[in-house]
């Protein structure tokens, strides 16, 4: 046993008054209680203990050393309350609605990573992409594109991101690589079918606005089916970047175009106005937003 549980060992003898009744208190046995008080009186070289049939009675050395021991087992005792009370904090459900792309993005990490340093925090992960108003449909986290002036929300930008045009190498190698906007035009371009300009493509270089129709054989409003098909070669697709770090980091995409720029759009994380947020969201929202900085440094390495 380490010393700091025989010093334990030593305050509950004490206050238990009797090794029979302190040793029931603590899961042991007398023998073994006993041989805990003796490997103390030897580490510290003294005689702790007056024992008799009878009763117990400290010596000057114990006397001087039971406050230290009964106050050692007032701090365990804090810290198992303290870690009981973080735990039923950190117990219950985060209800939280994010954009399809998005949530599928970093589930995976939130499924691994967070649920490993707080087993007990249950997400409730609702993927949509239309309107949810948070204090009415119970959420307690969203993230969203825009926060509304007259919602009561506390709002917090975590990103940045922009569509990047990308395609795989198996496809520009069979109908190669264009190098500005207007050579898009020709190529199978993947269209995002959410955006009623789906077939207007503008890019920025300078401060010089450029326009180009594009067209192609598939178009979706879901972002992870673009994908997909610019990672077999279907076409050119322009995605989040939030999205593209494992294919831009593997080679199964290719970034298009990188002197031409496209509009920026930030995202926040949103909660409902309140006091202070419950641990559980606290941790969450801290968690998403330190992901999301984590994959902005990744992107700007590739």
């Amino acid at each position: 046993m380490s010393e700091m549980d025989d010093l334990a060992a030593f305050a509950v003898l004490i206050d238990a008054g009797s090794f029979t009744l302190a040793a029931q208190q603590l899961g042991c046995s007398k023998g073994q209680l006993s041989k805990r008080i003796s490997q103390l009186e030897t580490q510290f070289s003294v005689v702790l203990l007056h024992r008799t049939t009878r009763r117990l009675s400290l010596t000057a050395a114990g006397a001087a050393l039971l406050p230290q021991a009964q106050a050692l087992v007032v701090q365990v005792e804090r810290a198992r309350q303290a870690l009981a009370r973080l735990k039923e904090d950190m117990a219950g459900p985060v209800r939280m609605t994010v954009p399809v792309s998005l949530g599928e993005t970093f589930f995976d990490s939130l499924l691994l990573e967070f649920s490993r340093d707080y087993p007990y925090v249950q997400v409730e992960l609702e993927l949509n992409n239309s309107y949810r108003d948070l204090a009415r449909d119970g959420f307690d986290l969203a993230i969203r594109s825009q926060v509304h002036s007259h919602e009561r929300l506390v709002a917090k930008q975590v990103v940045n991101w922009h569509e990047m045009t990308c395609a795989s190498p198996a496809y520009l190698a069979q109908n190669g690589e264009p190098a500005t906007p207007q050579q898009l035009v020709g190529h199978s371009c993947l269209l995002n079918s959410h955006y009623s300009g789906r077939e207007e493509w503008q890019y920025h270089q300078q401060h010089e606005l450029h326009r180009v129709r594009v067209s192609g054989p598939f178009a979706s409003n879901h972002y992870s089916l673009l994908k997909k098909a610019a990672v077999i070669g279907a076409g050119i697709a322009r995605l989040p970047s939030y999205m593209l770090h494992n294919e831009l980091a593997d080679g199964r995409l290719c970034v298009l175009l990188r002197d031409y720029q496209t509009r920026s759009h930030p995202m926040y994380l949103v909660h409902p106005y309140q006091g202070g947020l419950p641990k559980r969201t606290q941790v969450l929202a801290d968690y998403l937003a330190g992901w999301f900085q984590r994959s902005g440094e990744s992107m700007a390495q590739l």
